[in-house]
């Protein structure tokens, strides 16, 4: 849990600009074109996928899917600043690594907590930044809230951090800075609470990226023909240095 209050929160607002980087898995429309013999076919598939789907949020009915899916939905697993079943969260990172980092450490998690799943192939995903700004965001990595460091960096607990996010909610904050536990290098993100802290409704810079995955190790590549490359161990990922 957390000791700090709404009001308390409200007085460490700072302002906050960054473009963040965001890694999200690239199969929609290619899951859909396995199954369909036509485009005709495969547009009447992702209508009907649509429609399935709960409805957007009026605040981001505007913003490109990239930006607004994060929103749509109120997992029944929590995340580190998204208790179960609240409000969405879009995860972003302020450099690519990170946001890589970020994203490996899920498909490590997945293989952990599935022994007979063997290992994973290289899988596209994309990788793209989108603009943040806001006058209304608090930073972890700042005094005062710095002092709390242990709380907002355990790495499997997120009791802490999901009493902060519902305290800065409150206090009608939209972002939270906070440092990576995953990125070796334990560089920044941000979980973004308010999608009005878009400043722009479209992504920018989308890329693929190709991530493989094994128990020990995770490879994430620029493209299948070689190109930059980065790695994480299992151990960085998950226990951390």
């Amino acid at each position: 849990m957390t000791t700090w209050t709404p009001r308390a929160l409200a007085s460490e607002a700072r302002s906050y600009a960054r473009q963040l980087w965001r890694v999200v898995e690239a199969q929609h429309t290619a899951s859909t074109m396995r199954l369909a013999d036509s485009l005709e076919e495969q547009t009447v598939l992702e209508a009907i996928l649509e429609d399935s789907k709960p409805l957007l949020p009026p605040a981001v009915a505007k913003l490109h899917y990239l930006l607004a899916t994060p929103f749509r939905y109120r997992p029944h697993q929590g995340s580190r600043f998204r208790a179960a079943f609240d409000a969405g969260v879009w995860y972003g990172a302020e450099v690519l690594r990170t946001a890589l980092a970020e994203k490996s450490y899920w498909r490590v998690r997945f293989l952990l907590d599935s022994p007979d799943t063997p290992d994973l192939k290289p899988v596209p995903h994309t990788a793209f930044r989108a603009a943040v700004r806001t006058a209304k965001a608090l930073d972890l990595q700042l005094p005062p809230l710095a002092r709390e460091r242990a709380s907002w960096t355990a790495r499997s607990s997120y009791a802490a951090t999901q009493a902060l996010a519902g305290a800065a909610r409150a206090a009608q904050l939209a972002v939270i800075r906070y440092e990576s536990v995953r990125d070796p290098q334990h560089a920044a993100c941000a979980a973004v609470l308010d999608p009005a802290a878009f400043g722009r409704s479209q992504p920018r810079s989308q890329e693929t990226w190709f991530i493989a995955a094994s128990r020990a190790r995770v490879r994430c590549a620029r493209d299948e023909r070689g190109g930059q490359t980065w790695e994480f161990s299992a151990v960085e990922l998950v226990d951390g240095p």
